[in-house]
This record gives structure tokens, sequence and C-alpha cells, in this order.
């Protein structure tokens, strides 16, 4: 059995399973209780789901991009209590409108918009999400949220009333609400019929790997030879890199600013001389700051 204490591992969620249930799974297979991910996924949706493990948990909330993208089918008169066909159908319509009109509005939702969270969602509430409240048929009074979408790009029409859309957006954006609003925008009940993550930060689905394979990759011992599992600096590509030598290394390690430091303003990557990653730091008016260490303290 593989035992792995740190990395980056983007696995390809089946549908069917929830966030949480990928990270038990690979708590027993990779030899670790400290896992964590960069955004849920609801069970129907599959894609990208980046795991981190060990002292790269902490990286989730320090990833300069935290956008994703998302593909999907949006399918008209049709809606149903929880955005997507896994719920109750509430309303059912003739289909009235087609790819003209939904090219037409689509527009309208790119950019800066406002999302009130689904019922059927993890938002807690006074400390309770969402969800628990509707399934026992409960409203609870939500505030609308900021989000961006970036792009909508029109994929196609696989069957008669469903419409595929790529959606790259800001972290929090719901897809489901999206269909939903959309539709209403055509005159048109919808609910969302498909959806697949295909980018999460700076994961793609193409660096993925389907959870069976990674589960007997761990099994038998092959997965940390595989390459799978990426570095925990992969987190933070998009981010400048910066390799410092002595005496600003041990600083960083102390906890020590660095005065008169020779970079530009701005957060760095920052590796050592031999190419180890050592975590994250900011220049700021030329003195180097530590912001977070993902090393062995050991290495000073």
């Amino acid at each position: 059995m593989t035992k792995l204490q740190n990395g980056v591992l983007p696995v390809d969620k089946p549908a069917g399973w929830t966030s949480f249930d990928v990270l038990a799974k690979l708590r027993g297979a990779l030899g670790t209780r400290r896992l964590g991910h960069t955004g849920t996924l609801d069970p129907m949706v599959t894609g990208v789901l980046v795991v981190l493990i060990g002292p790269a948990t902490a990286a989730a909330d320090r990833q300069p991009d935290q956008d994703k993208t998302y593909e999907g089918t949006l399918r008209l008169g049709l809606a149903t209590d929880t955005g997507d066909l896994t719920g109750t159908v509430l309303r059912t319509a003739p289909v009235t409108a087609g790819e003209r009109e939904l090219l037409a509005v689509l527009p309208r939702f790119v950019g800066n918009i406002r999302q009130l969270p689904p019922m059927y969602s993890a938002v807690k509430v006074n400390g309770q999400p969402l969800y628990k409240a509707a399934r026992q048929g409960k409203t609870v009074e939500r505030t609308p949220r900021p989000v961006t979408i970036h792009a909508i790009d029109y994929l196609g029409s696989p069957a008669p009333g469903d419409f595929t859309l790529r959606v790259r957006c800001s972290k929090g954006t719901y897809i489901r609400t999206l269909f939903e609003e959309i539709g209403a925008a055509m005159g048109q009940p919808a609910t969302m019929a498909w959806l697949r993550r295909v980018q999460a930060g700076p994961f793609t689905i193409d660096q993925c790997h389907p959870l069976p394979d990674i589960l007997a990759a761990a099994q038998d011992g092959t997965l940390a030879q595989k390459g799978w599992v990426l570095g925990v600096d992969s987190a933070f590509s998009t981010l400048p890199a910066l390799t410092v030598g002595e005496p600003a290394r041990t600083h960083l390690f102390n906890g020590c600013p660095t005065s008169r430091y020779p970079a530009e303003d701005g957060r760095y990557r920052v590796y050592d001389e031999t190419g180890g990653f050592l975590g994250l730091a900011v220049v700021e008016q030329g003195v180097l700051r530590v912001e977070k260490l993902f090393c062995d303290r050991e290495r000073t």
C-alpha cells in the first residue's frame, strides 16, 4: 500500500460519489487522514477534484487562481427542486425556445452577477446547511452572493431542448442556479441535466486520473512512481518563481524579514538553490517576508 505524506492529487471524480466519499476512500488507500480539497462537487457532477495531501492542505485557501471551468447541459421544459435531474419535478412545460433565444440571452450572464444560493447546497445559515432544511421541506431566507462569470461558450445541442455550455467562472458559482436563470430569461423552466468540471484553478481534466485507477495504484504500491501526485508548488504555478540563497533562506525559516531584497514587489512561490520548494513569500517595498512554508523545517 502506498503511503503519501505531502502533495497534490488531481482526481477525475466519478458520478454518484460525494467529495467526502472520495476523501474517505483515499484516506485508507494513501495511509493518511490529513486530506483536503480545493472545491467540492455534487454527487452527480464528475471531473476535476483536486485532493490535497498532508501539509498541502494549507494550500486550499492560498491559491491565487481559484476560478473553475464547467461543461454542462441545460435542459429546457423542466424544473426540479434541486435544480438538476436528481430532484423532484416541480414543473414541466412545452419547449418553445431554442438556440436563437439562448444565444440572445447568454451575454446578460457574463460579468459580475449576484446569485441566490440554492436550498439544496452546503451553504450554512444560522449554523445549519441549507440542504438539511430543504430535506425537511423548509425554505430559509438567503442573501444573494456576488460571483463572476468570465465566459459562457455554446457547445451545441445534443438533443431537442438540451443545450451544452462551457462556463468559466469564479469560485462559489452555482451552475444549477445559472442554468435555471438562463432558462427563465428564455421564458422557460430549466434544469441541469449533466455537469463536468474540466478545470479548477491551474489544474485541468487532462491532469486528472480516474479514482479506480488511483486506488489500484495505491494498493499495488506504484502510485508514487507513476508521477500522478504533484508537488505542492503546482497549486501556485500561476505565481512567479523566486530562488533564494543565504541568508534569505534561513530568514524565511525563522520568520525574519530580509531587507533590500532585489526583487519586484509581489507574491512569489519560493525555491532554494537546489530547486526545492520552500513555500510562499511576499516582497513589499524591497522587504522579503514569509507567507507560508510548505517544506520540512528540518531542511535548515
